[in-house]
């Protein structure tokens, strides 16, 4: 594996960013983004890390950013709008670095939200969301094929409302026996799941 840490121009700012790269020929790209940056969330988050390494471990290129304002990334916390923009940006040079790759969108939390958004901008093959911020973000209809993973002992997130909203949009719904908000206990089984949604869509 080869890991790259970078500051990359972004909007507001340079952005904080860890690239891995697979030891074999890549199969596409993975943009990770970790959850609300003004409750801890950081590209360092166990989940978020869980996340890359599922798609490194698929053959996949792990984009993973600190949103602005985290860490060594400039910029301040712009409810999901600004850390979109950095999101697209962030896909712009990668996908100039590594053309001609398809892209898969990760993200828990917050981080989903704001990838949910990103979705409707970057073409990509699919979106996985992890425990989604559906009880404090207003969330379209996905813009391109999701997956939704969910604990059902969220105790941030009711599964009731997540259950209900990928009923709504026929979102495919993965629910993690015993697992809360943060997976606590549960990222080996988190991880696999995540590795076979990207085997099963590349």
């Amino acid at each position: 594996m080869k890991r790259h840490r970078l500051r990359v121009k972004g909007p507001a700012g340079f952005l904080e960013t860890v690239i891995e790269e697979p030891e074999a020929e890549p199969r596409g790209l993975a943009l990770v983004a970790h959850p609300h940056p003004l409750h801890g969330g950081t590209l360092d988050n166990k989940v978020a890390q869980t996340l890359a390494r599922a798609a490194l471990n698929r053959g996949l290129i792990a984009i993973r950013p600190n949103f602005r304002g985290v860490g060594g990334s400039e910029g301040r916390f712009d409810h999901g709008r600004g850390e979109t923009e950095d999101l697209l940006a962030l896909a712009e040079m990668a996908g100039a670095r590594f053309p001609n790759l398809p892209w898969t969108l990760l993200g828990f939390s917050f981080g989903a939200y704001v990838q949910h958004r990103v979705a409707g901008w970057l073409p990509a093959r699919r979106l996985i969301m992890v425990g989604p911020a559906l009880s404090l973000y207003d969330f379209d209809p996905p813009a391109t094929p999701t997956d939704i993973i969910h604990g059902d002992r969220d105790e941030l997130i009711p599964l009731d409302m997540v259950g209900a909203y990928a009923e709504r949009h026929g979102i495919p719904l993965h629910v993690v026996a015993g697992a809360g908000h943060f997976f606590h206990g549960k990222l080996v089984e988190l991880r696999t799941l995540v590795e076979d949604l990207c085997r099963r869509y590349a």
